[in-house]
């Protein structure tokens, strides 16, 4: 019998991308969790073999409505879950804090709850966290390590800070099968053009279109970041549940190229075809607070799967470009945020 799988968040940049991937290299059924309102724009490759159930179908639920779960859990009855849906925008944290909390906290216990309490399953369960828990590190705990000491820098970190502990309590408390991530900064195709590497390719592929004038609207360059890709991401998010896992674990995970989101810009403006592209600081794109040195030990984790990151950075975000040259190509709008 074929295994059965729930994607919560299956319509972001990593569900869409988990699911691909699962589609070509296994033969589990998918269920997609999403809201009635989430819009299907990662997904609209999709559509198609959603429309006739090939393989893999949605399901209306919101980690805000427990009662929804409930009947997304009951209709999948999933041998694995990936619990990837959030609010996960830290700059919007701050301005929505008690809705980030809720969808966040409050959400992945309603979620466990729901799978504890379905009769007849005992899913391995993937718990998302974030490397924003960490928030600001010193220098002298770099690179950061599972045991490094949480300093959350937003609403959005104190967020995850929840979602990591609720879900080793309830591996350690009722014996639930589950295991948190800490990604560290992942991107590619499909990126939200709120997080900084997918603006920075927007406005670029505006300016190329002729659409704004040829200067990008920036916030804190000198944040140091690892950078991955998300194919490497939901790969590695398939292993941690495939390969010998292990309940109650806590794992790092991240790219193994590393540099300032200055240099990350410099880099999407040297592969741009325009040469007259300047760089302006917005007032409105800088945190009260950042995670600024964002560089991880992700040896616990490729000791334990082998996973390694594959995909070079320069190729992540020359793929990332070419996703935005296409969708302003295709005539559509977009705000410059």
């Amino acid at each position: 019998m074929k295994k059965r799988v729930l994607i919560t968040g299956i319509t972001g940049m990593v569900g869409s991308h988990l699911a691909d991937f699962l589609l070509e290299k296994t033969d589990w059924e998918i269920y997609g969790m999403c809201r009635w309102r989430s819009p299907m724009d990662n997904v609209e490759h999709l559509l198609d073999r959603v429309n006739r159930k090939d393989r893999i179908q949605f399901i209306n639920g919101d980690l805000c409505d427990y009662i929804s779960l409930q009947a997304a859990v009951a209709e999948a009855k999933p041998d694995y879950v990936f619990h990837l849906a959030a609010q996960s925008y830290p700059k919007t944290s701050f301005s929505a804090p008690v809705h980030t909390f809720d969808t966040n906290i409050l959400g992945t216990e309603r979620l466990l709850e729901a799978l504890r309490h379905c009769p007849a399953i005992d899913p391995l369960i993937h718990v998302c966290s974030s490397s924003e828990v960490f928030g600001r590190v010193p220098r002298e705990k770099l690179p950061i390590n599972e045991q490094c000491s949480f300093h959350p820098a937003s609403p959005y970190s104190i967020s995850k800070i929840g979602t990591d502990l609720i879900g080793q309590f309830h591996a350690e408390a009722y014996g639930q099968k589950i295991m948190v991530t800490r990604m560290f900064t992942h991107t590619g195709p499909r990126r939200g053009d709120v997080f900084v590497e997918s603006t920075f390719a927007k406005q670029i592929a505006m300016i190329e279109a002729e659409l704004i004038p040829p200067a990008v609207k920036v916030g804190n360059l000198n944040s140091l970041r690892t950078w991955a890709d998300v194919r490497d991401a939901v790969r590695a998010y398939y292993m941690l549940l495939t390969v010998n896992p292990q309940r109650g674990e806590v794992y790092n995970i991240g790219g193994n190229y590393s540099c300032t989101v200055a240099d990350m810009l410099n880099y999407l403006i040297s592969c741009s075809t325009r040469k007259d592209i300047k760089i302006e600081v917005d007032p409105d794109r800088l945190r009260p607070l950042d995670a600024d040195l964002q560089l991880p030990d992700c040896s616990k984790f490729m000791q334990h799967t082998g996973w390694k990151p594959e995909i070079p950075f320069e190729q992540t975000m020359q793929d990332l470009l070419n996703y935005w040259r296409a969708k302003i190509k295709l005539g559509k709008r977009y705000l410059t945020r």
